[in-house]
């Protein structure tokens, strides 16, 4: 099935909780209310988009709504390729759960949530995958900073702020570093602290 027949037969189930829906270079994205996504799962599994490639997240800071999930399903019999997307709002943002149709699913919404926050509901075990139990921060979020936050989770855990020594996204490097980053600045006098 190409992704023109999936995305009419997405309207002809969803109606109005297909918001848009785009083409740029041969790929196919379908802008959808969230609400809505097990019901196209579903459907796109029943049509031949038996796998979810991936699940991710963006954070638009500054945006309402701030947080949006989007879906990559592929179709093995024609090679199809479909992108769903939808935005996710609120200070938990909670979207439904796509475990129970795509098993792939379970360990990328965990990633989504342990990174970004994002909560899926319906998922049969939604804890961290990658940062300790208890850690408070969302690391992927762009309010979160580059070099970290200091946590403590008693004797469990810690972490400490990095200093922001080498690396492509340091804007102040360290003094050794100029070799390595061609276009860093001279190295300034860093405070005791962070060293």
């Amino acid at each position: 099935m190409s992704n023109a027949e999936a995305v009419e037969k997405l309207r002809a189930s969803l109606g109005t909780k297909v918001q848009a829906v785009g083409e740029f270079r041969g790929e196919t994205t379908v802008r959808i209310d969230l609400s809505a996504v097990q019901e196209a799962a579903k459907l796109l599994k029943e049509i031949g988009y038996r796998t979810l490639l991936d699940l991710t997240s963006v954070d638009h800071l500054g945006e309402e709504p701030r947080f949006e999930i989007v879906y990559h399903f592929f179709a093995a019999a024609s090679g199809e390729l479909l992108r769903l997307k939808g935005r996710v709002t609120g200070e938990e943002p909670t979207a439904p759960s796509l475990a129970g149709v795509y098993a792939t699913a379970n360990w990328q919404e965990r990633e989504a949530f342990d990174m970004m926050g994002i909560r899926f509901a319906g998922h049969p075990d939604l804890r961290r995958i990658l940062m300790w139990e208890g850690y408070p921060f969302f690391p992927l979020r762009k309010d979160f900073p580059l070099e970290g936050k200091d946590s403590d989770a008693g004797e469990m855990a810690f972490s400490r702020r990095a200093p922001l020594e080498g690396g492509p996204f340091v804007t102040r490097p360290a003094a050794e570093s100029g070799e390595r980053e061609p276009r860093a600045h001279p190295a300034e006098e860093l405070p005791e602290e962070t060293l």
